[in-house]
């Protein structure tokens, strides 16, 4: 089982690449693959057959996955890019924190 330090909804930026220093939100993960899909980050064009009658076909835009090692998240209160560190609290569970020395906030 392969684990991701991303998961969906976490907002991210590209280190590396075309794409890099683009901010956007995760769509969705894919673990598997070690792979993640960004909005409005790494487009590409898709020629799309229409399916039934009366629908349109043509190029359309749509999001690539790219690899998660590739991101980095970005902490909701400082805003920074950052490691992802694990806390777990007095009651057992695990929670995900801001590694940088002046934020120390969970996700």
């Amino acid at each position: 089982m392969n684990k991701l330090h991303i998961k969906t909804g976490d907002t991210v930026i590209v280190l590396s690449g075309k794409e890099r220093g683009k901010k956007g939100k995760v769509l969705a993960v894919s673990p598997k693959e070690s792979k993640v899909i960004i909005e409005g980050v790494n487009m590409c064009t898709k020629h799309v057959k229409p399916r039934r009658q009366g629908e349109a076909g043509g190029i359309v835009k749509a999001e690539a996955a790219m690899y998660a090692c590739k991101v980095q998240a970005v902490c909701p209160k400082c805003g920074k890019p950052t490691r992802i560190g694990h806390k777990i609290l007095d009651d057992g569970s695990k929670v995900r924190v801001c590694r940088n020395a002046d934020c120390r906030e969970e996700f």
